[in-house]
C-alpha cells in the first residue's frame, strides 16, 4: 500500500469515502495536511487529514479500509514523533475498527469528545 500526499483530483473519492460533498473535501486538500493510502495505481481506499497546533497534532478525519488507516496513521505519529508532539483523534462510539487501530497503535482514551451529527465520539491521546 502507497501514502502519498492528496491532490485536489482526490476530492471526489475522498467523498465517496466520507459521504461529504465535494467541494469539502477540495477545501480540506487545501486547508490541512492530507494524506491518501491507494494500492497499486488503483483509486485511494483511505485518507488522513491532520492539523499541528501548540503541541499537539490533530487527526481532523480518516476514513477507508482498516488496512488504510492502519497505513494512514503512521503518518501524523512520524510526524509528531519528529517535532516531540502528542497526537488526539476522535473515533465515533460505533466505530469498532477505528477504534481497534487507535489502541493498536497505543493510544489511550481520553474521555468523550464532541458530537457531530449527534454521533457520540471518543478522545483518543498518544503522548511521545
Amino acid at each position: 500500500m502507497d501514502v502519498r500526499d492528496a491532490v485536489e483530483a482526490d476530492a471526489e473519492r475522498m467523498a465517496e469515502l466520507t459521504g461529504s460533498p465535494t467541494d469539502v473535501m477540495r477545501n480540506l486538500v487545501h486547508d490541512r495536511t492530507v494524506r491518501v493510502a491507494q494500492v497499486d495505481d488503483e483509486e485511494p481506499v483511505g485518507f488522513v487529514s491532520f492539523d499541528a497546533q501548540r503541541q499537539t497534532v490533530y487527526i481532523t478525519q480518516m476514513e477507508g479500509t482498516q488496512d488504510a488507516c492502519e497505513r494512514l496513521l503512521e503518518e501524523p505519529l512520524r510526524f509528531a514523533t519528529g517535532e516531540g508532539m502528542s497526537v488526539e483523534l476522535l473515533v465515533a462510539e460505533d466505530d469498532d475498527d477505528l477504534r481497534t487501530v487507535a489502541t493498536d497503535a497505543g493510544f489511550t482514551e481520553h474521555g468523550a469528545g464532541p458530537r457531530f451529527g449527534g454521533t457520540p465520539t471518543i478522545r483518543y491521546r498518544l503522548d511521545p
